[in-house]
């Protein structure tokens, strides 16, 4: 039986974050933090550059073009969005040297985008105040699973395995199996990143989003972005899907089975353009696993 302490300590000594995000997170917790000392870190990365401009241009923000320099991207964006930006652009390179043989890593990234799109637009529709955050939350909320296919292969793939064919919930039989769920591991990995406590604590309570504290309604979105993406795999119908959610869920989002047809919509219309744009490196490949 493993913790997710020690799993994480073994992907940790694998991977490390780009400098760039470090900075970028010294000068968002520095009360002397600075929009032009952000924007000359993120120019000094000419691709880093030419990506966070196309995102500020993309239907997410609404720009359509507007923003031409990193200055005005980062005055309009904040410190918070781009440090958040700049960490989920950054996932790719950080795992690149990672390939468990028992995770199809095309199909792992491009569930990632559809969750955080998923994500996105729930947050959209219940009037967060910082929707946009939703959409790395949700870039980042399988990454566990990452985690436990790279330090534990073996028990990870008999838990998806026993999951599959019982029925019963896959972050249970994990911790039955393993010894720890992917939201935990998930979780304890953004604590030793040092990101901002609202993704540990959204990750960490996914399965479970009522023990989300403040964060829960964050966690419910994850939820049933995790939901959708399962429905995506499988062939299940929205109508399927809704009636696997949790009324603690809906309760917390305010929302109902009604807006998962327009959310999976969405998501759907919007994945190829975001997995080029945050898996610029193979986005050909990825896009034919559609």
């Amino acid at each position: 039986m493993h913790s997710a302490q020690e799993l994480v300590s073994q992907i940790e000594a694998l991977t490390s974050l780009p400098t760039v995000y470090e900075r970028v997170r010294e000068q968002l917790e520095s009360p002397d933090g600075s929009v032009f000392e952000v924007a000359r870190l993120v120019s000094a990365d000419p691709a880093l550059t030419a990506r966070l401009l196309r995102l500020v241009n993309s239907a997410m923000y609404g720009y359509r073009g507007e923003i031409d320099n990193v200055v005005r991207a980062v005055q309009i964006l904040g410190l918070q969005q781009v440090h958040d930006l700049v960490l989920a652009m950054s996932l790719h390179a950080v795992f690149a040297g990672i390939r468990p043989a028992q995770l199809d890593m095309n199909r792992f990234w491009r569930e990632s985008v559809l969750c955080a799109l998923a994500s996105h637009a729930i947050a959209q529709r219940t009037g967060a105040v910082a929707a946009e955050r939703s959409f790395v939350m949700g870039l980042l909320a399988d990454i566990g699973h990452l985690v436990l296919f790279q330090t534990a292969p073996e028990l990870a793939a008999e838990a998806r395995t026993i999951a599959g064919q019982g029925g019963e919930p896959l972050h249970l039989v994990e911790r039955r199996i393993v010894g720890c769920d992917f939201a935990e591991v998930g979780a304890t990995l953004m604590d030793q990143w040092r990101v901002p406590r609202a993704f540990a604590e959204a990750i960490g309570a996914q399965t479970l989003p009522r023990l989300g504290g403040e964060h829960a309604a964050d966690a419910a979105a994850l939820n049933l972005a995790s939901h959708i993406v399962a429905a995506d795999r499988i062939g299940e119908s929205s109508e399927q899907v809704g009636a696997r959610i949790d009324q603690t869920v809906w309760d917390l989002l305010e929302l109902d089975a009604e807006c998962i047809a327009a959310v999976r919509e969405e998501a759907e219309l919007n994945l190829a353009a975001y997995l080029s744009l945050f898996f610029p490196s193979a986005p050909r490949r990825v896009a034919r696993d559609l």
